[in-house]
Protein backbone atom coordinates (compact mmCIF):
# COMPACT_ATOMS: atom_id res chain seq x y z
CA UNK A 1 0.00 0.00 0.00
CA UNK A 2 1.44 3.33 -1.00
CA UNK A 3 1.55 5.78 1.92
CA UNK A 4 0.21 9.52 1.81
CA UNK A 5 3.02 11.81 1.02
CA UNK A 6 4.27 14.26 3.64
CA UNK A 7 3.68 17.70 4.14
CA UNK A 8 6.51 19.05 3.67
CA UNK A 9 6.93 23.02 3.09
CA UNK A 10 3.19 23.15 2.36
CA UNK A 11 1.25 25.72 3.96
CA UNK A 12 -1.60 25.64 1.25
CA UNK A 13 -4.47 23.88 2.76
CA UNK A 14 -6.43 23.37 -0.66
CA UNK A 15 -2.88 21.70 -1.85
CA UNK A 16 -2.70 18.90 0.83
CA UNK A 17 -6.76 18.06 1.16
CA UNK A 18 -6.56 18.04 -2.79
CA UNK A 19 -3.57 15.49 -3.16
CA UNK A 20 -2.73 12.12 -1.21
CA UNK A 21 -1.25 14.00 1.59
CA UNK A 22 -1.17 13.51 5.19
CA UNK A 23 -3.28 16.00 6.97
CA UNK A 24 -3.72 16.73 10.74
CA UNK A 25 -7.24 17.20 11.31
CA UNK A 26 -7.31 20.45 13.21
CA UNK A 27 -10.56 21.90 12.45
CA UNK A 28 -12.27 20.59 15.75
CA UNK A 29 -10.20 23.25 17.55
CA UNK A 30 -10.85 25.81 14.74
CA UNK A 31 -14.46 25.40 15.47
CA UNK A 32 -14.39 26.44 19.06
CA UNK A 33 -12.45 28.87 18.43
CA UNK A 34 -14.35 30.76 15.86
CA UNK A 35 -17.83 29.67 17.34
CA UNK A 36 -17.10 31.09 20.57
CA UNK A 37 -15.29 34.53 19.91
CA UNK A 38 -14.65 37.09 17.29
CA UNK A 39 -10.96 38.14 17.71
CA UNK A 40 -7.84 35.86 18.87
CA UNK A 41 -4.06 36.51 19.02
CA UNK A 42 -1.65 33.32 18.47
CA UNK A 43 2.17 33.40 19.80
CA UNK A 44 3.97 29.79 18.90
CA UNK A 45 7.65 29.04 17.52
CA UNK A 46 8.36 29.12 13.99
CA UNK A 47 7.69 26.20 11.85
CA UNK A 48 4.92 25.18 13.78
CA UNK A 49 2.36 25.31 11.49
CA UNK A 50 0.62 28.84 12.12
CA UNK A 51 0.94 29.27 8.65
CA UNK A 52 -1.70 26.50 7.86
CA UNK A 53 -3.81 27.34 10.35
CA UNK A 54 -3.96 31.16 8.61
CA UNK A 55 -4.90 29.13 5.49
CA UNK A 56 -7.10 27.07 7.04
CA UNK A 57 -9.12 29.89 8.23
CA UNK A 58 -8.73 31.13 5.10
CA UNK A 59 -10.91 28.70 3.27
CA UNK A 60 -13.42 27.86 5.97
CA UNK A 61 -14.06 31.92 5.76
CA UNK A 62 -14.36 31.29 1.97
CA UNK A 63 -17.23 28.60 1.96
CA UNK A 64 -14.64 26.25 0.47
CA UNK A 65 -16.78 23.21 1.94
CA UNK A 66 -14.74 20.48 -0.83
CA UNK A 67 -11.74 20.99 1.00
CA UNK A 68 -13.34 20.30 4.36
CA UNK A 69 -15.30 17.09 4.24
CA UNK A 70 -14.55 14.48 6.00
CA UNK A 71 -13.38 16.45 8.72
CA UNK A 72 -14.57 17.87 12.07
CA UNK A 73 -16.05 20.85 11.37
CA UNK A 74 -17.99 19.53 8.01
CA UNK A 75 -21.38 19.37 9.41
CA UNK A 76 -21.45 21.97 11.88
CA UNK A 77 -20.34 25.10 9.40
CA UNK A 78 -23.07 27.18 7.91
CA UNK A 79 -21.88 26.77 3.67
CA UNK A 80 -24.26 29.28 2.77
CA UNK A 81 -22.22 32.05 3.90
CA UNK A 82 -18.80 33.44 2.58
CA UNK A 83 -16.78 35.75 3.92
CA UNK A 84 -14.50 38.36 2.35
CA UNK A 85 -10.98 37.47 3.42
CA UNK A 86 -8.23 40.07 3.89
CA UNK A 87 -4.85 38.19 4.35
CA UNK A 88 -1.46 39.72 5.56
CA UNK A 89 1.39 37.80 5.47
CA UNK A 90 4.68 39.28 6.69
CA UNK A 91 6.88 35.77 6.32
CA UNK A 92 8.62 36.56 3.30
CA UNK A 93 12.38 38.02 3.03
CA UNK A 94 13.64 40.36 4.87
CA UNK A 95 12.83 44.18 6.13
CA UNK A 96 15.59 45.81 7.44
CA UNK A 97 13.71 49.23 8.04
CA UNK A 98 10.61 51.36 7.82
CA UNK A 99 11.06 51.94 4.41
CA UNK A 100 10.59 48.48 3.23
CA UNK A 101 8.26 47.78 5.81
CA UNK A 102 5.78 50.35 3.95
CA UNK A 103 6.91 49.06 1.15
CA UNK A 104 5.73 45.69 1.75
CA UNK A 105 2.41 46.92 3.66
CA UNK A 106 1.86 48.24 0.35
CA UNK A 107 2.37 45.26 -1.90
CA UNK A 108 0.21 42.99 0.36
CA UNK A 109 -2.70 45.43 0.37
CA UNK A 110 -2.53 45.65 -3.53
CA UNK A 111 -2.42 41.77 -3.74
CA UNK A 112 -5.67 42.19 -1.26
CA UNK A 113 -7.37 44.44 -3.54
CA UNK A 114 -6.65 42.64 -6.51
CA UNK A 115 -7.69 39.17 -5.39
CA UNK A 116 -10.89 41.54 -4.06
CA UNK A 117 -11.81 43.28 -7.27
CA UNK A 118 -11.51 46.50 -4.99
CA UNK A 119 -9.88 50.10 -5.72
CA UNK A 120 -8.73 51.74 -2.83
CA UNK A 121 -8.39 55.89 -3.40
CA UNK A 122 -4.60 56.25 -3.90
CA UNK A 123 -4.77 59.65 -2.19
CA UNK A 124 -4.85 57.29 1.09
CA UNK A 125 -1.99 56.45 3.12
CA UNK A 126 -1.02 53.03 4.43
CA UNK A 127 -3.32 52.86 7.07
CA UNK A 128 -6.11 54.88 4.97
CA UNK A 129 -5.66 52.63 2.09
CA UNK A 130 -6.17 49.36 4.73
CA UNK A 131 -9.07 51.23 6.20
CA UNK A 132 -10.77 51.55 2.71
CA UNK A 133 -10.10 48.28 2.00
CA UNK A 134 -12.19 47.07 4.33
CA UNK A 135 -14.78 49.09 3.97
CA UNK A 136 -15.24 48.67 -0.13
CA UNK A 137 -15.21 45.11 0.63
CA UNK A 138 -18.02 44.85 3.35
CA UNK A 139 -19.71 47.00 0.52
CA UNK A 140 -18.93 45.25 -2.37
CA UNK A 141 -19.68 41.67 -0.81
CA UNK A 142 -22.48 42.44 1.54
CA UNK A 143 -20.69 40.26 4.40
CA UNK A 144 -18.62 41.93 7.44
CA UNK A 145 -15.09 41.20 6.20
CA UNK A 146 -11.99 38.87 7.84
CA UNK A 147 -8.55 39.56 8.48
CA UNK A 148 -6.50 37.32 8.90
CA UNK A 149 -2.17 37.93 9.78
CA UNK A 150 0.56 35.72 9.33
CA UNK A 151 3.38 36.42 11.01
CA UNK A 152 2.52 39.86 12.37
CA UNK A 153 5.74 40.27 14.40
CA UNK A 154 8.58 39.46 11.73
CA UNK A 155 9.28 42.91 10.57
CA UNK A 156 10.56 43.27 14.36
CA UNK A 157 12.45 39.85 14.87
CA UNK A 158 14.61 41.02 11.30
CA UNK A 159 15.81 43.75 13.72
CA UNK A 160 15.79 42.63 17.03
CA UNK A 161 19.35 43.12 17.42
CA UNK A 162 19.14 46.54 16.46
CA UNK A 163 16.44 48.32 19.02
CA UNK A 164 16.33 51.94 17.45
CA UNK A 165 15.44 50.31 14.51
CA UNK A 166 12.96 47.72 15.40
CA UNK A 167 11.16 50.58 17.47
CA UNK A 168 10.90 52.16 14.12
CA UNK A 169 9.44 49.35 12.06
CA UNK A 170 7.07 48.44 15.36
CA UNK A 171 5.87 51.39 14.71
CA UNK A 172 4.98 51.16 10.96
CA UNK A 173 3.13 48.28 12.01
CA UNK A 174 1.57 49.82 14.89
CA UNK A 175 0.06 51.84 12.23
CA UNK A 176 -1.45 49.28 10.22
CA UNK A 177 -2.70 47.21 13.04
CA UNK A 178 -4.33 50.29 15.19
CA UNK A 179 -7.23 50.29 11.97
CA UNK A 180 -8.57 46.68 13.12
CA UNK A 181 -9.64 48.98 16.41
CA UNK A 182 -11.83 51.45 14.41
CA UNK A 183 -13.51 48.94 11.94
CA UNK A 184 -14.68 46.46 14.42
CA UNK A 185 -18.22 47.18 13.48
CA UNK A 186 -17.08 45.81 9.29
CA UNK A 187 -14.92 42.93 10.99
CA UNK A 188 -16.66 39.15 11.12
CA UNK A 189 -13.32 37.63 12.89
CA UNK A 190 -9.14 38.74 13.44
CA UNK A 191 -6.93 36.02 13.95
CA UNK A 192 -3.07 37.15 14.37
CA UNK A 193 -0.19 34.93 14.82
CA UNK A 194 3.47 35.28 15.02
CA UNK A 195 6.52 33.92 17.26
CA UNK A 196 6.80 36.92 19.78
CA UNK A 197 4.28 38.17 21.81
CA UNK A 198 4.54 42.15 22.14
CA UNK A 199 2.51 44.41 24.16
CA UNK A 200 -0.45 46.00 23.65
CA UNK A 201 0.37 49.29 24.36
CA UNK A 202 3.59 48.91 22.06
CA UNK A 203 2.13 47.35 19.01
CA UNK A 204 -1.86 47.06 18.67
CA UNK A 205 -2.81 50.66 20.09
CA UNK A 206 -5.83 49.51 21.70
CA UNK A 207 -6.92 47.12 20.15
CA UNK A 208 -8.34 45.07 23.45
CA UNK A 209 -10.69 43.15 21.42
CA UNK A 210 -7.75 40.24 20.92
CA UNK A 211 -8.05 37.34 23.25
CA UNK A 212 -4.82 35.82 23.66
CA UNK A 213 -4.98 31.96 23.23
CA UNK A 214 -1.27 31.39 23.33
CA UNK A 215 -1.48 29.87 26.94
CA UNK A 216 -5.23 28.61 26.30
CA UNK A 217 -5.22 24.96 27.32
CA UNK A 218 -8.76 24.68 25.37
CA UNK A 219 -6.04 25.29 22.07
CA UNK A 220 -2.88 23.56 23.39
CA UNK A 221 -2.54 21.49 20.33
CA UNK A 222 -4.06 23.47 17.88
CA UNK A 223 -0.59 23.72 16.12
CA UNK A 224 1.91 21.20 16.57
CA UNK A 225 1.75 16.89 16.38
CA UNK A 226 0.22 14.89 19.71
CA UNK A 227 1.19 11.47 20.33
CA UNK A 228 -2.68 10.10 18.93
CA UNK A 229 -1.49 12.32 15.86
CA UNK A 230 1.42 10.32 14.93
CA UNK A 231 -0.03 7.03 15.84
CA UNK A 232 -2.63 7.48 13.78
CA UNK A 233 -2.01 10.07 10.66
CA UNK A 234 1.19 9.13 10.78
CA UNK A 235 1.03 5.39 11.60
CA UNK A 236 2.60 3.99 8.32
CA UNK A 237 5.49 6.47 8.22
CA UNK A 238 6.62 5.68 11.92
CA UNK A 239 6.06 1.86 12.44
CA UNK A 240 8.43 0.47 14.12
CA UNK A 241 9.74 3.76 15.31
CA UNK A 242 11.09 3.29 19.20
CA UNK A 243 8.59 5.88 20.71
CA UNK A 244 9.96 6.51 23.80
CA UNK A 245 13.51 7.95 21.87
CA UNK A 246 11.45 10.14 19.43
CA UNK A 247 9.30 11.53 22.51
CA UNK A 248 12.35 12.89 24.09
CA UNK A 249 14.38 13.98 21.08
CA UNK A 250 11.28 15.67 19.93
CA UNK A 251 8.48 16.09 22.24
CA UNK A 252 7.78 18.38 25.42
CA UNK A 253 6.61 21.44 24.29
CA UNK A 254 3.71 22.43 26.42
CA UNK A 255 1.15 25.40 26.40
CA UNK A 256 -0.73 24.35 29.36
CA UNK A 257 -2.50 21.39 28.02
CA UNK A 258 -0.96 18.28 26.02
CA UNK A 259 2.55 17.87 25.15
CA UNK A 260 3.08 18.36 21.24
CA UNK A 261 5.54 17.93 18.75
CA UNK A 262 7.30 20.29 16.40
CA UNK A 263 5.64 19.37 13.55
CA UNK A 264 8.81 19.81 10.93
CA UNK A 265 10.94 17.80 13.20
CA UNK A 266 8.74 15.50 12.53
CA UNK A 267 8.49 15.26 9.01
CA UNK A 268 11.97 15.99 7.83
CA UNK A 269 12.68 12.71 10.39
CA UNK A 270 10.13 10.93 8.47
CA UNK A 271 11.66 11.95 5.17
CA UNK A 272 15.37 11.61 6.10
CA UNK A 273 15.40 7.90 7.04
CA UNK A 274 14.39 8.38 10.71
CA UNK A 275 17.70 9.92 11.82
CA UNK A 276 17.66 11.91 14.32
CA UNK A 277 19.06 15.46 13.98
CA UNK A 278 18.54 18.96 14.69
CA UNK A 279 16.20 19.40 12.22
CA UNK A 280 14.17 22.24 13.74
CA UNK A 281 17.11 24.05 15.36
CA UNK A 282 19.61 24.26 12.31
CA UNK A 283 16.87 26.33 10.30
CA UNK A 284 16.87 29.40 13.41
CA UNK A 285 20.28 30.40 14.40
CA UNK A 286 19.77 32.33 18.46
CA UNK A 287 22.88 34.46 17.93
CA UNK A 288 20.74 36.88 19.06
CA UNK A 289 19.42 35.76 22.24
CA UNK A 290 23.64 34.46 23.32
CA UNK A 291 24.03 37.86 22.57
CA UNK A 292 21.45 39.58 25.29
CA UNK A 293 22.78 36.54 27.50
CA UNK A 294 26.07 38.40 27.74
CA UNK A 295 25.19 41.67 27.87
CA UNK A 296 23.07 41.45 31.32
CA UNK A 297 25.28 38.91 32.51
CA UNK A 298 22.51 36.03 32.72
CA UNK A 299 23.49 33.04 35.36
CA UNK A 300 23.13 30.68 32.32
CA UNK A 301 22.90 27.26 35.08
CA UNK A 302 19.45 28.68 36.06
CA UNK A 303 18.03 27.58 32.63
CA UNK A 304 18.51 23.86 33.86
CA UNK A 305 15.13 25.06 35.57
CA UNK A 306 13.50 28.14 35.80
CA UNK A 307 10.37 29.56 38.08
CA UNK A 308 8.54 32.83 37.01
CA UNK A 309 6.18 34.48 36.98
CA UNK A 310 3.25 34.95 34.29
CA UNK A 311 4.08 38.32 33.65
CA UNK A 312 7.64 37.29 32.25
CA UNK A 313 5.90 34.85 29.82
CA UNK A 314 3.61 37.43 28.65
CA UNK A 315 5.05 39.82 26.40
CA UNK A 316 8.11 42.67 26.38
CA UNK A 317 8.92 45.68 24.38
CA UNK A 318 12.51 45.90 22.28
CA UNK A 319 13.85 48.59 24.52
CA UNK A 320 13.11 46.12 27.12
CA UNK A 321 13.82 42.27 26.66
CA UNK A 322 13.96 39.82 29.24
CA UNK A 323 15.75 36.84 27.93
CA UNK A 324 13.88 34.45 29.49
CA UNK A 325 10.84 35.61 27.58
CA UNK A 326 12.40 35.63 24.08
CA UNK A 327 13.62 31.98 24.91
CA UNK A 328 10.07 30.78 26.06
CA UNK A 329 8.08 32.48 23.62
CA UNK A 330 10.85 31.21 20.22
CA UNK A 331 10.52 27.89 21.62
CA UNK A 332 13.82 27.35 23.25
CA UNK A 333 12.21 27.17 26.76
CA UNK A 334 8.69 25.86 27.62
CA UNK A 335 6.39 24.99 30.67
CA UNK A 336 7.04 22.03 32.81
CA UNK A 337 4.48 23.10 35.44
CA UNK A 338 1.81 25.62 36.38
CA UNK A 339 1.14 26.57 39.85
CA UNK A 340 -0.04 29.54 42.24
CA UNK A 341 2.55 31.24 44.12
CA UNK A 342 2.12 32.79 47.72
CA UNK A 343 1.18 36.11 45.93
CA UNK A 344 -2.01 33.98 44.44
CA UNK A 345 -0.71 34.65 41.10
CA UNK A 346 -0.09 32.26 38.54
CA UNK A 347 3.61 31.13 37.46
CA UNK A 348 5.70 28.69 36.01
CA UNK A 349 8.80 26.01 35.74
CA UNK A 350 10.13 26.12 32.39
CA UNK A 351 12.49 23.70 31.12
CA UNK A 352 14.06 23.09 27.72
CA UNK A 353 11.75 21.19 25.83
CA UNK A 354 13.52 18.32 24.50
CA UNK A 355 16.66 16.56 23.91
CA UNK A 356 16.88 18.77 20.59
CA UNK A 357 16.84 21.52 21.87
CA UNK A 358 19.14 20.96 24.83
CA UNK A 359 22.20 19.89 22.94
CA UNK A 360 21.91 22.06 19.76
CA UNK A 361 20.72 25.18 22.57
CA UNK A 362 24.00 24.09 24.71
CA UNK A 363 26.69 24.36 21.71
CA UNK A 364 25.15 27.75 20.61
CA UNK A 365 25.85 28.41 24.17
CA UNK A 366 29.52 26.93 24.22
CA UNK A 367 30.09 28.66 20.88
CA UNK A 368 28.97 32.23 21.95
CA UNK A 369 30.91 32.05 25.18
CA UNK A 370 34.12 30.18 24.00
CA UNK A 371 33.92 30.64 20.62
CA UNK A 372 34.79 27.02 20.55
CA UNK A 373 37.21 25.60 17.98
CA UNK A 374 38.75 22.10 16.81
CA UNK A 375 40.62 21.98 19.91
CA UNK A 376 37.60 23.16 22.57
CA UNK A 377 36.14 20.27 20.88
CA UNK A 378 38.67 17.93 21.62
CA UNK A 379 38.45 19.44 24.90
CA UNK A 380 35.12 18.26 25.47
CA UNK A 381 35.34 14.98 24.82
CA UNK A 382 38.65 14.62 26.51
CA UNK A 383 36.50 16.17 29.55
CA UNK A 384 33.37 13.91 29.33
CA UNK A 385 36.18 11.11 29.22
CA UNK A 386 37.56 12.52 32.86
CA UNK A 387 33.96 12.71 33.81
CA UNK A 388 32.62 9.81 33.23
CA UNK A 389 35.73 8.06 34.55
CA UNK A 390 36.54 9.53 37.53
CA UNK A 391 39.61 10.65 36.79
CA UNK A 392 39.26 14.29 38.68
CA UNK A 393 43.13 14.59 39.03
CA UNK A 394 43.26 15.75 35.14
CA UNK A 395 40.55 18.54 35.42
CA UNK A 396 42.34 21.27 36.90
CA UNK A 397 45.07 21.34 33.96
CA UNK A 398 41.75 20.77 31.91
CA UNK A 399 39.84 23.83 32.64
CA UNK A 400 42.77 25.82 32.71
CA UNK A 401 43.23 25.12 29.02
CA UNK A 402 39.16 25.65 28.21
CA UNK A 403 39.20 29.11 30.01
CA UNK A 404 42.65 30.03 28.74
CA UNK A 405 41.14 29.94 24.79
CA UNK A 406 38.41 32.14 25.58
CA UNK A 407 39.56 35.29 23.61
CA UNK A 408 38.19 37.86 26.19
CA UNK A 409 38.46 41.03 24.40
CA UNK A 410 34.93 39.83 23.09
CA UNK A 411 33.82 40.79 26.81
CA UNK A 412 35.47 44.30 27.08
CA UNK A 413 32.42 46.15 27.60
CA UNK A 414 30.66 43.29 29.62
CA UNK A 415 30.56 42.72 33.49
CA UNK A 416 30.95 39.32 33.18
CA UNK A 417 34.09 38.90 34.56
CA UNK A 418 33.32 40.88 37.26
CA UNK A 419 31.43 37.83 39.01
CA UNK A 420 31.43 34.59 39.91
CA UNK A 421 28.34 33.70 37.43
CA UNK A 422 29.96 34.30 34.25
CA UNK A 423 32.54 31.45 35.23
CA UNK A 424 29.85 29.46 36.48
CA UNK A 425 27.78 29.76 32.99
CA UNK A 426 31.16 28.56 31.07
CA UNK A 427 31.29 25.24 33.44
CA UNK A 428 27.24 25.03 32.68
CA UNK A 429 27.81 25.30 29.38
CA UNK A 430 30.32 22.71 28.71
CA UNK A 431 29.05 20.01 31.05
CA UNK A 432 25.38 20.79 29.68
CA UNK A 433 26.83 19.86 26.54
CA UNK A 434 28.48 16.93 27.82
CA UNK A 435 24.76 15.65 28.30
CA UNK A 436 25.56 15.54 32.12
CA UNK A 437 22.79 15.57 35.04
CA UNK A 438 23.47 19.41 36.24
CA UNK A 439 21.63 20.81 39.40
CA UNK A 440 22.28 24.48 39.77
CA UNK A 441 22.40 26.37 42.73
CA UNK A 442 21.94 23.06 44.33
CA UNK A 443 19.83 23.18 47.64
CA UNK A 444 20.37 21.11 50.92
CA UNK A 445 19.09 21.35 54.46
CA UNK A 446 22.41 23.33 55.15
CA UNK A 447 22.33 26.14 52.39
CA UNK A 448 23.38 25.77 48.24
CA UNK A 449 26.00 24.96 46.30
CA UNK A 450 26.78 26.13 43.20
CA UNK A 451 26.52 23.45 40.88
CA UNK A 452 25.96 19.41 41.34
CA UNK A 453 27.37 17.31 38.24
CA UNK A 454 26.39 13.96 37.50
CA UNK A 455 27.73 11.57 34.88
CA UNK A 456 27.97 7.99 35.03
CA UNK A 457 29.16 6.33 38.17
CA UNK A 458 30.36 9.94 39.52
CA UNK A 459 28.45 12.97 41.25
CA UNK A 460 30.64 16.13 41.50
CA UNK A 461 29.97 18.84 43.99
CA UNK A 462 31.03 21.97 42.98
CA UNK A 463 31.71 25.31 44.73
CA UNK A 464 32.85 28.37 42.80
CA UNK A 465 34.74 31.63 44.31
CA UNK A 466 35.93 34.47 42.38
CA UNK A 467 39.34 35.94 43.64
CA UNK A 468 40.06 39.65 42.96
CA UNK A 469 43.67 39.83 43.40
CA UNK A 470 46.23 40.70 41.26
CA UNK A 471 49.07 38.45 42.73
CA UNK A 472 46.87 35.20 43.56
CA UNK A 473 48.55 32.77 45.77
CA UNK A 474 47.16 29.37 46.31
CA UNK A 475 45.06 29.21 50.29
CA UNK A 476 45.04 26.82 52.27
CA UNK A 477 42.33 26.09 52.92
CA UNK A 478 40.86 26.08 49.63
CA UNK A 479 37.68 28.20 50.73
CA UNK A 480 35.47 26.92 48.48
CA UNK A 481 35.93 23.48 49.56
CA UNK A 482 36.24 24.24 53.05
CA UNK A 483 32.43 25.50 52.53
CA UNK A 484 31.44 22.54 50.99
CA UNK A 485 32.79 19.89 53.89
CA UNK A 486 31.14 23.08 56.56
CA UNK A 487 27.88 23.43 54.95
CA UNK A 488 27.91 19.62 54.53
CA UNK A 489 26.55 19.98 50.71
CA UNK A 490 27.39 16.77 49.87
CA UNK A 491 25.56 14.30 52.46
CA UNK A 492 22.08 14.01 50.27
CA UNK A 493 24.12 12.16 47.69
CA UNK A 494 26.69 9.37 50.33
CA UNK A 495 23.55 6.52 49.94
CA UNK A 496 23.65 6.88 46.09
CA UNK A 497 25.87 4.16 45.34
CA UNK A 498 27.86 6.25 43.39
CA UNK A 499 31.46 7.88 44.22
CA UNK A 500 31.26 11.64 44.93
CA UNK A 501 33.73 14.22 44.56
CA UNK A 502 33.93 17.88 46.14
CA UNK A 503 35.61 20.43 44.22
CA UNK A 504 36.41 24.06 45.25
CA UNK A 505 37.32 26.18 41.98
CA UNK A 506 38.90 29.27 42.73
CA UNK A 507 38.78 31.59 39.68
CA UNK A 508 41.07 34.60 39.72
CA UNK A 509 39.74 37.99 37.49
CA UNK A 510 42.85 39.65 36.86
CA UNK A 511 44.06 35.89 35.15
CA UNK A 512 40.59 34.62 34.00
CA UNK A 513 41.58 31.48 34.37
CA UNK A 514 40.89 28.96 37.06
CA UNK A 515 43.57 29.36 39.93
CA UNK A 516 42.93 26.94 42.10
CA UNK A 517 40.89 23.66 42.23
CA UNK A 518 40.90 20.99 45.40
CA UNK A 519 38.96 17.87 46.07
CA UNK A 520 37.93 15.05 48.62
CA UNK A 521 36.24 11.88 47.45
CA UNK A 522 33.77 9.87 49.45
CA UNK A 523 33.34 6.11 47.51
CA UNK A 524 30.14 4.27 47.65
Amino acid sequence: MTLPKLPLSIQNFAEIRQGNICYVDKTELVWKLVDSGKAYFLSRPRRFGKSLLVDTLKELFEGNRALFEGLYIDDKWDWSKQYPVIKLDFASGVLQNRAQLDERIQTLLMLNQQRLGIECDRRFDLSGCFEDLILKTREKYGQKVVVLVDEYDKPILDNIDYPERAAEVREGLKNIYSVLKGQDAHLQFVFMTGVTKFSKVSLFSGLNQLKDITLDENYATICGYTQTDLETTFAGHLAGVDWVQLKTWYNGYQFLGEAVYNPYDILLFISGNRRYRNYWFETGNPSFLIKLFQQKAYFLPDLEQLEVSEEILDSFDVERINPVTLLFQTGYLTIKEAYTDVMGEQAFVLVVPNYEVKMALNNQLIEGYCQIDTEKKALRTELFTLLHQGAIDGLKPMLQRLFAGIPWRNFTNHDLLNSEGYYASVLYAFFASLNAAITPEDTTNHGQVDMTVALGEFIYVMEIKLDKSSDYQEQAPNPALQQIQDKDYAQKYRHQDKTVFEVGLIFNQQQRNLVQLDWISTPF
